[in-house]
């Protein structure tokens, strides 16, 4: 070819690639103008629309090959890093939906389209300042840690776990010290045991903590079979099927089963597994062979729905393990949220561990009558559940309560005083008689659903016999376990008003002024977040149509009001865990909203919602009936139309709280962008920007914090003290429990164990796996 005809060429491929530049800031623009004019219309941010006019003229003056092209969307570029970082300062993922977009559609500038490229300069020196900062802030990204002082003595070592927090106080500490920070980098996979396909209809999570006891395991499905395993190689020891019944149940789940051992006895069931079922049933096995104990309720299994009166299926259920104090066994229940007034009551009850016969009943409309209901009478319907794990103190005879708001959710004005009194809180109830020893309320008159979520902790702070309770809402109240005062400081603050007619919410709201809060800081526009400047206009546009006035904002009629955090948290059913031996504590949480507004009843007869059944699923998606009030009430998570959360990044944190100075150690996201996208798909990223999470951590008398939990499907080593991420091993399926830990005592080998089956509202690959990890025999520290 011809000097003259390369030249042509060249001049021709210039003109073919500004010709798809100028189409694709047309693209842009016109895509950008819809949203932006949205958001414009309810008083947001003007950029948008500045945007999409920018990209638009510019994508003329491309097209016209005009030479003013770059210095227009050069200007355009540094005048958006001018009023990105003014918005939301250095940090990168906040800056990416911002800016991202438009430096992709200005790189034709910087890549030679373009001969005159003094008048890319700009742009050129725009693009290297970003990634400077970027870089230097993605770097800095870091926790700053802060080291305490050891506080206590470790737990009297012990291979096994035999509750599920390890301890009746749900510390989730293991004083085990085989593997440590110095090691951990050599975990590998011992044995992966599979459950095999689930027997229900139900949607199923694996959500399961197993117990070890003298080198067996003993754990459930989501479905409520009951399986022992060989502790050193995985084997199947025996396997009860529970044959549940699923049908109507929103989601099949089992966290776990207890473990009773009859002192002095033998033969037949003197150590036994109790377990409680999706059909409402609590079942005694033989430990060692996994039969019903036939002395135990009928044929081994008490039904759990005696004394509730009407129990449609599916409303009724049970999701954590039993609590063994003495020779008592304490359950409450799962109670579907918001479908009608009157569903089955909240009434918490203990069991005779070798009879099934009934010790008691703590029904909160009838405190103190604490046997069955009368013939005729039933436990008094809707009154508020407990349906996370429990707590208890044999040394103080208690029983520490977590309880749920009482039915329905979202509307209280019909709500006794006894509702009032006894939902959100946590109650501690004698463990003999099931009087109310104390209360302790975490949110007055919910109209959140704010449950408290997570089992109390008991542990003891300078000498002082302490519970700590965290919340969804992200408020973490620490309390003399003896009397329910108190130990760090908590403040009424007052709280937004509602403004629907009959409706008498709380003027104030109690607040844990004393330790740190993980309910993330009070949300602007500017949190709003997106992939692109697209979907982030939208996400401001929804963000200013919701009512929000900050924390514990109430449900209103005329437009969806912001709740933040949202009812999976702040701090859910995983709870925290504590080193013992250095007085720390582990806080997972999550930091994403949802959107709540109440519906008359007319508006939802005409779109068909209804209460659940077998047979129907409540009409619209993400509605919930309320039947019997005036309203029912519209859900839906805050998140863009590309199914990514509106709220900018960190969704997932972790975090160290000193629990002498009550001082936050370290805080930092938990989890990579691996398995997170647009549309649920994947996008392979290995950055950490905190992902949402559910399920807990454990902690190790070595210095290391064990967690699955997140979004990606990894279980991780933290380093506790500093919150530096030693290890990670990738699961097969999302790992949406809490890990624990064991010793075997044949061959003195530690095992960290999980299970791995996902979780349908997280949206993580589902599976049925456990696995146990260990250290390589070579390796393992004597």
């Amino acid at each position: 070819m011809t000097a003259g005809g390369a030249a042509a060429a060249s001049r021709w491929a210039s003109i073919g690639i500004s010709r798809i530049h100028a189409l694709l800031l047309a693209i842009f623009g016109l895509a950008l103008a819809g949203p932006a004019t949205a958001l414009a219309r309810v008083g947001g941010s003007p950029w948008y629309m500045l945007a999409a006019l920018v990209s638009l003229v510019t994508a003329v003056l491309v097209w016209r090959r005009s030479g003013r092209a770059p210095v227009v969307y050069g200007i355009f570029l540094l005048a958006t890093l001018i009023w990105s970082v003014w918005e939301v300062g250095f940090e990168p993922w906040a800056l990416l939906p911002r800016l991202g977009v438009p430096i992709m559609l200005g790189l034709p500038f910087l890549a030679g389209v373009w001969p005159r490229g003094r008048r890319g300069a700009v742009l050129a020196g725009v693009g290297v300042l970003l990634l400077g900062v970027v870089w230097v802030e993605a770097s800095a990204w870091r926790a700053e840690p802060s080291v305490p002082d050891g506080m206590g003595a470790s737990a009297a070592v012990s291979g096994d776990w035999r509750h599920y927090g390890n301890d009746a106080g749900g510390t989730r500490f293991s004083p085990l010290g085989q593997i440590g920070p110095m090691n951990v980098a050599a975990l590998e996979p011992a044995w992966t045991f599979r459950f095999g396909p689930s027997a229900v209809a139900a949607p199923v999570t694996l959500e399961t903590t197993p117990l070890a006891v003298a080198g067996r395991l003993f754990l459930c499905t989501g479905d409520n079979d009951v399986i022992a395993l060989d502790g050193d190689s995985g084997r199947q020891l025996w396997r009860f099927r529970a044959r549940a019944d699923g049908r109507g149940v929103p989601i099949a789940s089992c966290r776990g089963v207890a473990y009773h051992r009859q002192p002095n006895a033998a033969g037949p069931c003197a150590e036994r597994i109790l377990t409680a079922t999706m059909d409402a049933r609590l079942i005694a096995l033989d430990a060692s062979n996994g039969r019903p104990c036939a002395g135990f309720g009928i044929d081994g299994a008490v039904d759990l729905r005696a004394g509730l009166g009407r129990v449609d299926k599916g409303y009724y259920f049970v999701t954590s393990p039993p609590q063994i104090i003495g020779n008592r066994a304490v359950v409450g229940g799962w109670v579907v949220d918001g479908q009608y007034v009157g569903e089955p009551s909240g009434v918490v009850r203990a069991f005779d561990v070798h009879s099934g016969a009934l010790a008691w009943a703590f029904d909160a409309g009838r405190p103190d009558r604490r046997g069955p209901p009368p013939p005729g009478e039933q436990y008094t319907p809707g009154t508020p559940n407990s349906w996370a794990p429990m707590s208890a103190d044999e040394g103080l005879g208690m029983v520490y309560v977590p309880t749920g708001n009482a039915t329905p959710d979202y509307y209280g004005a019909s709500r006794r005083p006894f509702d009032d009194r006894f939902s959100s809180a946590v109650v501690a109830l004698d463990a003999a008689t099931g009087a109310v020893r104390w209360v302790f309320q975490t949110v007055h008159h919910d109209l959140w659903d704010y449950d408290v979520a997570s089992q109390p902790t008991l542990t003891d702070i300078n000498g002082v016999p302490a519970l700590i309770q965290p919340t969804k809402r992200g408020e973490i109240f620490v309390l003399d376990r003896r009397t329910g005062r108190p130990i760090a400081p908590v403040e009424e603050r007052a709280v937004p008003r509602s403004t629907v007619p009959g409706e008498r919410a709380a003027p104030t709201q109690p607040f844990s002024s004393g330790m740190p809060s993980f309910a993330g800081e009070t949300l602007t526009e500017a949190d709003m977040w997106g992939l692109t400047p697209i979907d982030q206009a939208l996400c401001r546009a929804a963000f200013r149509r919701a009512r929000y006035d900050g924390p514990l904002t109430p449900p209103g009629l005329d437009r969806p009001s912001l709740i933040y955090p949202g009812y999976g948290g702040g701090i859910n059913w995983g709870g925290v865990s504590i080193d013992v031996a250095r007085g720390i504590m582990i806080v997972n949480s999550n930091r994403v909203g949802n959107l709540v507004q109440l519906i008359t009843r007319d508006a939802a007869r005409r779109r068909g919602i209804v209460p659940l059944s077998v047979n129907s699923h409540g009409g619209a998606a993400g509605a919930v009936a309320q039947e019997g009030l005036p309203y029912a009430a519209d859900l839906k998570p805050l998140i863009s139309p590309i199914g990514v959360p509106c709220q900018r990044p960190p969704w997932g944190m972790i975090a160290a709280v000193d629990l002498q100075s009550r001082r936050l150690l370290w805080n930092r996201p938990l989890g990579t962008g691996r398995d997170s996208g647009p549309f649920g798909i994947g996008s392979q990223l290995p950055f950490t920007m905190g992902v949402p999470n559910t399920g807990g951590s454990i902690a190790t008398a070595s210095g290391l914090t064990f967690i699955g939990a997140t979004h990606d499907r990894y279980l991780r080593s933290i380093e506790t003290r500093t919150g530096r991420e030693l290890w990670r091993g990738r699961l097969p399926a999302g790992g949406q429990a809490t890990p624990m830990m064991f010793r075997s005592p044949r061959t003195g080998r530690e095992f960290v164990v999980i299970a791995a089956g996902g979780h349908p509202g997280l949206g993580t690959k589902g599976g049925d796996y456990v696995i146990a990890y260990a250290l390589p025999a070579r390796a393992q520290r004597k």
